[in-house]
């Protein structure tokens, strides 16, 4: 099969998701999951309320955001369409060097192909622990939520940002059949950015904002606190909060720092919902 056709398959289960509210600005790509009117997008390109989701041939449906999860940057949404066309998934291995294609709507353009090579499979410094299909692949805004398949048309991630030297990160499809079945994974429910510390301590995550009732208000942490680390691991950037929370078994033990810095504090943060979901 070659790019073209391969073009042609990807462009029938990729969608142009579009918030239905005028005021609000996100919009990106999608794959149709499956023949039920699944897709999956990332989290970051749908707002709040409904969504209005294109198809390849022009027709537009309204979609509901069935779940979503910030951390892997995933979300579901549900078109009341069944039988469409959807999108094949690859189940063996991806490895560098392999031809990688992408479809997507960057900058208005709809069903936009481009191809690259995959770079490399796993984790990415600044990332946390989470793998990545990363592709040395050109990408633009609207791109994201948008496939990245191999030379058989085999989904293999979900196009997700650009990182450092131009090398585009997609989740993998792993990861996005994870989402599907188990949900999204706890929340803390805390903004956060990095500050620089002294030596010994290095860096910390200072809270900037909390979420009405949220694991971090429950448990009495204030906007201001620093998070400094948990079971004798530092935070130096939130994704290593990400995977604290990932790893955690329900209930997850923070050290932070509050007022003058002075004195390091504890707090044991229950985590709703991983217990039952590792149960089903």
């Amino acid at each position: 099969m070659g790019i073209g056709e391969v073009g042609e398959l990807l462009r029938r289960i990729t969608v142009h998701v579009r918030n239905a509210n005028p005021r609000q600005q996100s919009a990106g790509s999608g794959v149709i999951w499956d023949s039920a009117g699944t897709i999956v997008t990332n989290a970051h390109v749908v707002g709040e309320g409904t969504h209005l989701v294109e198809l390849w041939d022009g027709s537009s449906f309204p979609a509901e955001i069935h779940s979503r999860d910030d951390s892997r940057d995933l979300a579901k949404l549900k078109l009341p369409a069944t039988g469409v066309s959807s999108a094949s998934l690859r189940t063996s291995p991806v490895k560098p060097g392999e031809l990688a294609i992408a479809v997507g709507n960057p900058l208005g353009f709809t069903g936009a192909l481009t191809t690259g090579v995959v770079h490399a499979v796993g984790p990415i410094s600044g990332f946390g622990r989470r793998p990545w299909v990363q592709a040395a692949i050109r990408l633009a805004p609207g791109n994201s939520g948008g496939p990245l398949a191999d030379a058989a048309g085999q989904v293999i991630g979900i196009n997700t940002m650009l990182a450092s030297g131009g090398i585009a990160l997609a989740v993998p499809t792993a990861t996005v059949v994870e989402f599907l079945q188990s949900g999204p994974r706890p929340r803390l429910g805390v903004t956060v950015r990095i500050v620089r510390l002294d030596r010994r301590r290095s860096a910390g995550l200072l809270i900037m904002s909390i979420e009405n009732g949220s694991p971090a208000e429950q448990a009495s942490l204030l906007i201001g606190d620093i998070l400094i680390g948990t079971l004798g691991s530092r935070f130096t950037t939130a994704a290593d909060l990400a995977d604290a929370i990932d790893e955690a078994d329900g209930r997850l033990k923070i050290h932070f720092l509050r007022g003058d810095n002075a004195r390091e504090r504890e707090v044991v943060i229950s985590l709703p919902g991983r217990l039952t979901r590792e149960a089903a």
